[in-house]
């Protein structure tokens, strides 16, 4: 193995990126080749950290892993710590204090900025060396195996288990293994040696027990070993996930036996798990406030493409925001009702989307947890009867309610965001926005549903039959 104890977080990352540029260089063997371990698209705090934890203890002497963040616009660096300070907060408090031989950093744009730099490959990154190096054309592709966590499907799917990621049109890459606690798209090659898709509340708890079962007996050894950064990091995306453990609809079994496996793995048996999870959720809550709202829009996004047997021939492109403010939060942000439906509509044109969702989870003022829901169709036809279909078929299961302002802020204008945003005028041709009364529906639950109101034949009538 090429992990020891000594052998920092900071030290792994760095020799993951000397790993790539020797690929890109061609000084590798197919053999010698790198293992991309790759998040999904929203590159949140799971996806990341699951991708990182996952590269450390899977590289092999003669397989490196690197982790690969999936953000195809935005590069390592000052930029990548302004749109994800919650990471870096985890990054911060998980290399602190610093090993020996390391020099402390700060959350600051200069020395966070610089670290995530020199320690991380974003896709854009990529995309970036491949250009510099003249292998950005058609003509030239590259070929490479990976592991997806977080997420089961590339978007760009040439055979089962192969494709390519937006950002990376010349990269094919082979998938070898995922982990996962989404719904399965049907992607993967069977019979792939690690395939873990179960229900969790975060995907890194599932990396957890799956390296603490799947690896050879000087892998486990290691694990018990490994000090104190890459387990505190570990923890870190279960217990936001999972609210400290306190949210019962979302703990399962296999966030409750990493917890304890990390736990015990926690040398100086040290770390106070309430003051880490409480530091990380206070940067994520506070995340938006340097964004602009085609940021917060994008910062927590995935879409996929879904056909109704009532057109085979013409798909649909379901697109889902979440954010982790309210509602009348991001319409303050964008100025009034109008220029946040306009932002809306702006970002849905951009990405060609027929069907546009925003899903707000947040804590009012009194620290009671909700969650709004606001729907788009951007053509006739289709899309309108697949919001419909949706509506028909999972509003009473969501427990949709009539909108109104939990800012205490906005209640007086409740009813002109209320009024802006449920009017069927152009260039949307249908929308509206609810409370959605069942806490337990995230946009794992949510997502599809609306898919399936596309793909279900009972869309012909609207209605679920």
């Amino acid at each position: 193995m090429v992990n020891h104890p000594e052998y920092t977080l900071l030290r792994f990352l760095k020799t993951a990126l000397q790993t790539h540029s020797r690929f890109l260089s061609g000084t590798l063997t197919r053999a010698e080749a790198p293992i991309y371990v790759i998040g999904n698209p929203s590159a949140d705090l799971d996806s990341i950290i699951s991708a990182v934890v996952y590269a450390y203890f899977a590289n092999n002497s003669d397989r490196h892993h690197v982790p690969l963040i999936n953000l195809p616009t935005v590069p390592s660096g000052p930029e990548l710590r302004r749109l994800r300070p919650e990471f870096v907060k985890a990054l911060w408090l998980s290399t602190h204090p610093p090993a020996r031989d390391e020099q402390p950093w700060e959350e600051t744009p200069e020395s966070a900025g610089s670290i995530l730099h020199d320690h991380f490959l974003t896709v854009a990154d990529f995309n970036a060396h491949l250009q510099a190096s003249g292998q950005d054309t058609e003509g030239h592709r590259v070929s490479a195996d990976a592991v997806l966590v977080d997420w089961n499907a590339l978007p760009i799917s040439t055979q089962k288990g192969k494709g390519s990621l937006d950002g990376l049109p010349t990269v094919d890459f082979n998938v070898i293994g995922c982990i996962d606690h989404h719904q399965d798209d049907g992607f993967l090659s069977p019979g792939m040696d690690l395939q873990v898709i179960e229900k969790s509340g975060s995907c890194a708890s599932l990396v957890t027990q799956t390296l603490n079962e799947r690896e050879s007996a000087e892998a486990k050894i290691l694990l018990r070993a490994a000090e104190e950064q890459i387990t505190s990091l570990a923890m870190i995306p279960i217990l936001i996930d999972t609210a400290n453990l306190t949210a019962t609809d979302k703990v399962t079994q296999f966030d409750l036996r990493a917890v304890d496996v990390l736990t015990s793995k926690l040398i100086k048996q040290t770390t106070d798990r309430d003051k880490l999870y409480a530091q990380v959720l206070e940067a994520k809550q506070n995340s938006l406030d340097l964004l602009t709202v085609d940021e917060i829009l994008d910062r927590d996004y995935k879409e996929w493409t879904e056909t109704s047997p009532r057109q085979p021939d013409t798909p649909l492109t379901i697109g889902f925001c979440s954010m982790v403010k309210s509602i009348p939060w991001v319409v303050r942000k964008a100025g009034s009702p109008q220029s946040f439906l306009d932002a809306v509509c702006d970002f849905a044109a951009k990405r060609a989307l027929d069907i546009a969702v925003v899903m707000t989870a947040f804590s009012s003022a009194d620290d009671r947890f909700h969650r709004e829901l606001f729907v788009c169709a951007l053509d006739e036809g289709l899309a309108v009867d697949a919001v419909m279909n949706f509506v028909e078929r999972s509003g009473a299961r969501l427990g949709l309610q009539e909108w109104t302002s939990l800012d205490d802020e906005w209640k007086d204008r409740s009813r002109v965001i209320r009024d802006t945003l449920n009017n069927d005028d152009p260039p949307l041709k249908w929308r509206h926005i609810w409370t959605q009364s069942d806490l337990t529906k995230s946009r794992k639950q949510v997502a599809p549903m609306m898919r399936r109101a596309v793909t279900d034949r009972e869309i012909e009538s609207g209605l679920d039959r």
